[in-house]
């Protein structure tokens, strides 16, 4: 039976928890320098990203489309742009509102049974798309 000797082993850890620790703070420093509008919009094309592969609109649509999966992130697109765009520019609501409108006809497109107008994903927050 072999007895760990504390030494090595032990430094390498709390020099590896430094390290760690170190880029946690770098990172926070980092995001406290990024406009709001800067976040705002970076969150929003992530989901309309996701959303948009789960719509089908990828390279692999046969096996990448999940309308369930698509639905819920075209909700949180929806009330995100719907709260966000009064305190970011015209400008960049102009464009996501444009990226989510064409999100809500793919979705309606995609759908086998399309949800009655005014009832498809964020149609709650920006009203019906047809």
């Amino acid at each position: 039976m072999t007895i760990p000797v504390q030494g090595d082993d032990h430094d390498d850890r709390h020099a590896q928890w430094q390290q760690q620790e170190e880029a946690a703070s770098a990172a926070t420093r980092d995001i406290a320098d990024v406009p709001a509008v800067e976040v705002i919009t970076t969150a929003a094309v992530h989901l309309m990203s996701a959303a948009a592969v789960k719509t089908g609109l990828a390279d692999n649509p046969d096996s990448e489309l999940d309308l369930d999966e698509a639905r819920k992130l075209i909700n949180a697109l929806a009330g995100l742009i719907t709260a966000g765009a009064p305190e970011i520019s015209d400008m960049h609501a102009r464009s996501l509102r444009d990226g989510l409108r064409s999100l809500q006809l793919a979705f309606r497109e995609a759908s086998a049974i399309p949800d009655p107008i005014g009832k498809g994903p964020g149609e709650k927050w920006t009203g019906p798309v047809s």
